[in-house]
C-alpha cells in the first residue's frame, strides 16, 4: 500500500524582501496628489508649504532664467572635488590601517578621536584657517567623507578571510598582488556600502558649508529664499537637493552592480 505523498510548503525564503517599484511610483503620485489637492482645498496653507504645481513652476522659471543651473554646476563642482579626495584619502589610509600594526596603533587612535566630532561645527573653524572661499568648504566636504571611509575601508579589509591571504602566499603571490588581488576584491563590498554613508553626509555638509559662506550653490540659494519668505524657491531648492541625493544613490548602485558582478 503506497503511502499518501503531500506536498512540502517551501520555508526557505531567506527573508530577501523584493522591490515593487510600481509601489513606490504610485506611492509617491499618491503622496504628491494628496499634497496638491490639500492645497488647493486650503487645507494648507500655502504662505509655509507652497503646492507642487507652485514649486514646479518655480523650478522652470529657475532653469529658464539660467539661475538653477548657475547654483547646481556650482555646487555639483564642490561635491565633487570633496567627496573623491575624502574618498581616495579614506581608502589609502583604512587600506594601511588594516595592513599595518603600527599605522592601526597610531591611527586608529586619531579616527576615534576625531570622528565623532560633529563636522557641521568645524566649518567656522575651516573658514578662519582657509578663508571665506572654495578652500575651506571643500576641506569641510574632504573632512566629513574622509572619517567614515576610513572606518568602512577597515572594517571591509578586516573581513577578508586570511585564509585566503595565506593561499596567497603560499603560491607566492607578491604583497603587491596580495593586496590588489584579495584585499581590496574583498573589501569592496564594505567601502561600496561606505559610498552611500559619505555621499549623503557630503550634501549635507556642502549645504551648510554653502549656508554659511557662499554666493552660488544650492545651500545659499535655500538661505536666501528663506530669508526673502520666498517658500516656492525655497521648496524648489529642497527638491533639487533630493533629485540630487537620489541621482547619487543611483549611481552608487549602478557601480555596486558594476564592481560585485562577481559575488
Amino acid at each position: 500500500m503506497m503511502a499518501d505523498t503531500q506536498k512540502v510548503r517551501f520555508r526557505a525564503g531567506g527573508y530577501q524582501p523584493d522591490s515593487k517599484i510600481l509601489v513606490s511610483i504610485l506611492t509617491l503620485v499618491a503622496t504628491i496628489g494628496l499634497w496638491q489637492l490639500a492645497a488647493s482645498l486650503g487645507w494648507i496653507s500655502t504662505q509655509f508649504a507652497s503646492s507642487p504645481h507652485a514649486i514646479v513652476t518655480s523650478l522652470h522659471d529657475l532653469a529658464v532664467s539660467g539661475e538653477l543651473w548657475l547654483h547646481l554646476t556650482a555646487s555639483l563642482q564642490r561635491l565633487a572635488i570633496g567627496w573623491v579626495i575624502g574618498t581616495i584619502a579614506g581608502i589609502i589610509v583604512g587600506v594601511l590601517l588594516g595592513l599595518f600594526s603600527i599605522a592601526r596603533s597610531a591611527g586608529m587612535a586619531l579616527v576615534s578621536a576625531l570622528f565623532p566630532i560633529p563636522k557641521i561645527a568645524l566649518v567656522p573653524l575651516f573658514i578662519i584657517w582657509f578663508g571665506i572661499g572654495e578652500g575651506s568648504k571643500i576641506v569641510t566636504l574632504v573632512f566629513g567623507v574622509f572619517f567614515p571611509t576610513v572606518i568602512n575601508t577597515l572594517a571591509g579589509v578586516d573581513g577578508v578571510q586570511r585564509g585566503l591571504i595565506r593561499m596567497g602566499q603560499s603560491f607566492g603571490l607578491s604583497h603587491w598582488s596580495i593586496v590588489t588581488k584579495i584585499l581590496l576584491p574583498g573589501a569592496l563590498p564594505s567601502i561600496l556600502a561606505g559610498f552611500r554613508i559619505t555621499t549623503a553626509t557630503a550634501i549635507v555638509l556642502l549645504v551648510a558649508a554653502e549656508m554659511i559662506g557662499a554666493e552660488h550653490g544650492i545651500g545659499a540659494f535655500v538661505l536666501q529664499a528663506g530669508n526673502l519668505y520666498a517658500t516656492d524657491d525655497l521648496l524648489a531648492g529642497i527638491v533639487v537637493l533630493s533629485l540630487l541625493g537620489l541621482t547619487v544613490s543611483v549611481i552608487v548602485g549602478l557601480l555596486e552592480r558594476v564592481l560585485l558582478r562577481w559575488r
